[in-house]
């Protein structure tokens, strides 16, 4: 491995070592429960051998947020702990590559699984929409292979961008996940600048559709009920799954502001502002994928068998 020399030197802030200690018990938290999903899923698998489309999705964001997490953190300690490592050639851009793949997992595994569920639990009478309807559970495999490929394509732009510019005064010391370059980098910069903001605009365009669709749907339905004088159960029902549709698109709307601001501040020395957006960051993954748990009949069932082991140990402690 070659040695790496920047002009400037790699220093960690306070504002890094505060956010590593805030972030590190939310990390760890989100890992714990995207491996519990994952877990439950592989158990499941291995009993059934077989998998419907919406444990395929929920397994592949499962796993993109658990080593999307791993990744990041591990990032954020040796950027603080041990900075010189980021001086050694293939680590810095062996880090941008892995943590570009798994971010754009995580990302569109989660506007795939809004779209999924709008499809599957909507009800238009459109040609195209009942075509979608039908043909939904064969298009999930080809779209996760297409995320997949997509994945790995930003992989290798983040690592040969990252490899042009960590010996051209690149710093890599802010625990976002894209470098801050000078104006000497900014050719190489734009390109992944673009590629990353197109992903996360077109991904959240396709949530923010999704949702719409799917609330439209539900009002709809409901509003016929009402007058045929349905059971106030069916209501109550469907009253609950548009507030938590308007929850998580809310969460969402959130994290879309959050992950912009992240592209524009990545490339400026705004420590303070990179230390509240990556909080953030971290926070998400965490709360989404725990409010997934609990609306799976089958994850719910198996977390709340899981609990009391873990009470029954705390108190044998």
């Amino acid at each position: 491995m070659e040695a790496c020399h920047p002009q400037d030197k790699f220093n960690a802030t306070l504002y890094d070592a505060i956010a590593l200690v805030i972030i590190t018990p939310q990390a760890f938290a989100g890992m714990w429960i995207n491996a519990f999903i994952v877990s439950v899923l592989c158990g499941t698998w291995l009993k059934k051998k077989t998998f419907n489309s919406n444990e395929k999705i929920l397994l592949v964001l499962g796993c993109s947020r658990f080593w999307y997490l791993c990744t990041t953190w591990t990032y954020s300690f040796f950027s603080v702990i041990y900075p010189w490592c980021f001086y050694v050639q293939p680590i810095p851009p062996l880090f941008a590559a892995i943590q570009s793949f798994f971010d754009s997992s995580n990302l569109w595994a989660s506007a795939f699984l809004c779209v999924f569920y709008c499809i599957k639990i909507a009800t238009f009478r459109h040609t195209f929409f009942i075509y979608l309807k039908v043909k939904i559970d064969r298009i999930v495999p080809w779209l996760l292979l297409g995320l997949l490929l997509s994945s790995l394509f930003l992989c290798i732009l983040a690592y040969d961008f990252t490899d042009k510019t960590c010996c051209q005064n690149l710093t890599s010391t802010s625990l976002g996940n894209l470098g801050k370059s000078n104006t000497g980098t900014d050719e190489h910069f734009f390109p992944m600048f673009f590629l990353s903001g197109f992903g996360i605009t077109t991904s959240f365009m396709a949530v923010t559709f999704s949702a719409l669709l799917l609330l439209f749907s539900l009002w709809r339905h409901k509003l016929k009920m009402q007058t045929n004088s349905m059971k106030d159960l069916s209501m109550d029902a469907h009253i609950k799954a548009m507030k938590s549709i308007l929850s998580l698109f809310f969460m969402y709307s959130i994290n879309f502001i959050f992950l912009v601001l992240m592209l524009i501040y990545s490339m400026k020395m705004e420590n303070s502002v990179m230390f509240l957006i990556s909080v953030f960051l971290y926070v998400f993954p965490s709360v989404h994928s725990l409010i997934l748990i609990l609306s799976n009949p089958r994850l719910e069932k198996a977390l709340l068998r899981t609990l009391p082991c873990v009470k029954g140990k705390v108190c044998m402690k």
